[in-house]
């Protein structure tokens, strides 16, 4: 059995104010390319398919062009679920139309977990989606008060999927989880409530052969070579400037064993980090990349940004190294580089309350403004 395994596509995402839509695009085509290419049987998307759960309409649009193109240009069954930015019951409602026969199309929690079991050349092999939920939803959906954490969660799901595996089958998993010991990024959303315990152990796994995980964007083992993340199939964030985006080719043989091999995928716009005097930036090539810039200028320079824009127009952010804190005095944790981000913070609240992203121009708008207000409060 051939799977192609991916996460975290995030349609409907921004970077920093700036559409990602061209980028989306040329990624799913590449996706779709991979599964004709290596005559793929079955495609996973471990979760968090859009970015929120009221995703916009374009979104929506292209990510269904994509499931049809996939049904006409190639016969892989699919598998995908929800993630913690999605709208369970908006995925969910995804199935009703689905062939049952070639999709396991898991939105909402369900206390009967049936597997999709499709066959190869060595006999069947069970495929259980197990769909995000938080534990609130869990506790109602099972009846059962003692539910308390994500581990707890996916425990109960599991135990429902068990239930209906078929003794000595092949068994894949699908979930959207942060598993213990893994390397989380800046982008993720918190799995739970502040204070609260995220991890789950891999060990909960047992008994799969293989485990398709969505949550985390950069591709990864998680405490076993068949538990993995693929990762986020494009950069959402300055920690992902290294890394090499990809999907996983899995090949599952009569045994359960896999062989597993990454198939590099090429963003439309790369995410990189320019250090420098403001000269030498100006200096480098031009490129539609998404940049964040670290000036190593002793002085504030007029218009830096506005100069930098004007060789790399999708330049993000602009700091100085000399109010960089010291090494060692930094905060820890996946989400403190947001904290100092005005552009991020302004972007998201505004997001939050309103339920859109800001149009392109409210964006220049907001960089402006952002500038200015640096400009003038930093030390001569």
């Amino acid at each position: 059995m051939r799977i192609l395994h991916t996460a975290d596509l995030h349609l409907g995402r921004q970077f920093n104010g700036i559409s990602l839509e061209e980028d989306h695009a040329a990624i799913l085509e590449q996706i779709l390319s991979a599964v004709v290419a290596h005559d793929v049987d079955v495609l996973i998307i471990a979760g968090d398919i859009f970015d929120r759960a009221a995703p916009p309409a374009s979104a929506v649009r292209q990510f269904n062009s994509f499931l049809s193109d996939l049904s006409a240009k190639s016969r892989a069954c699919v598998v995908l679920i929800a993630g913690n930015h999605d709208s369970g019951d908006r995925i969910e409602a995804m199935s009703v139309l689905t062939d049952r026969n070639r999709a396991l199309i898991r939105g909402a929690l369900s206390t009967d977990e049936t597997p999709l079991i499709l066959r190869d050349e060595f006999g069947p092999v069970a495929f259980t989606g197990l769909p995000f939920a938080y534990e609130h939803a869990a506790r109602e959906c099972f009846q059962d008060e003692d539910i308390h954490s994500p581990e707890d969660v996916l425990t109960t799901q599991i135990e429902s999927a068990k239930s209906n595996l078929p003794e000595g089958m092949r068994w894949v998993v699908t979930a959207h989880a942060f598993v213990a010991g893994s390397i989380l990024g800046e982008s993720e959303r918190s799995l739970t409530r502040v204070g609260g315990i995220e991890t789950v152990s891999p060990s909960i796994f047992e008994g799969a052969h293989y485990v398709a995980l969505g949550h985390i964007h950069r591709p990864q083992t998680a405490g076993a070579p068949h538990i993995r993340y693929s990762g986020a199939p494009l950069a959402f964030g300055f920690d992902e400037a290294d890394c090499l985006k990809s999907v996983c080719l899995v090949d599952l043989d009569a045994q359960g064993g896999t062989e597993i091999s990454q198939l590099q995928l090429q963003p439309l716009r790369g995410v990189r980090r320019l250090r420098g005097l403001h000269r030498e930036v100006l200096q480098s090539d031009p490129s539609e990349d998404f940049i964040r810039v670290v000036l190593t200028d002793k002085a504030p320079v007029i218009d830096a940004m506005k100069r930098i824009r004007e060789v790399f127009p999708n330049a993000c952010e602009l700091t100085y190294e000399r109010d960089t804190p010291e090494a060692g005095n930094h905060s820890t944790g996946p989400s403190s580089p947001k904290i100092t981000d005005p552009i991020e913070i302004i972007r998201g609240f505004i997001e939050q309350v309103r339920g859109e992203p800001l149009s392109q121009e409210e964006h220049k708008t907001l960089l402006r403004g952002v500038d200015e207000a640096q400009g003038k409060e930093r030390p001569g």
